[in-house]
């Protein structure tokens, strides 16, 4: 045994004669869970010591392969984030993204329409039309002509912009 099991494991005379056995448990029945404990935790020994000559033995045959480490995380994260996307979950998140975005554009075209109609009625309204002849008056101040000068043009149209 190694040190790390001569630690954790205690010989059947020290749980006998110490005195420390629970309650229903007679002297022979800790002597035999005693020794069973002793096979399991050799057992588990042993197995590590496998495990760990399995997977040098794994390692060697992924570096005889070409199989680096980097080219592992990528194929790992290739499949996760495969059956990321098939779950149901990110299915049902995916489908009422898609419907948000859906009612979000709609939302926002009809917005957009609104806003034009808005403006529209503004500008056909007697407040703007009073305000439209009064810029229109001083740019033609600014240009030099008089009240009587307008220019009439087919492409000036008396639009301010």
């Amino acid at each position: 045994m190694d040190s790390s099991e001569q630690g954790s494991s205690v010989s059947s005379t020290d749980v006998a004669s110490g005195g420390n056995l629970p309650p229903g448990l007679t002297e022979e029945e800790a002597e035999e869970m005693q020794v069973e404990l002793t096979k399991v935790e050799d057992e588990i020994q042993t197995l590590r010591q496998v495990l760990v000559a399995k997977e040098r033995h794994a390692a060697e045959l992924k570096r005889r392969l070409g199989i680096s480490p980097l080219s592992e995380i990528k194929q790992n994260f290739t499949k996760g984030w495969h059956e990321v996307q098939c779950s149901n979950a990110y299915k049902r998140t995916q489908e009422t993204l898609s419907q948000a975005g859906h009612m979000t554009s709609a939302a926002f075209s009809s917005m957009g329409s609104t806003i034009r109609n808005q403006f529209g009625e503004m500008r056909n309204s007697p407040s703007f039309k009073t305000f439209e002849d009064k810029v229109e008056n001083m740019k033609d101040k600014v240009m030099g002509r008089s009240n009587g000068e307008s220019d009439h043009s087919p492409t000036s149209n008396n639009t301010p912009f």
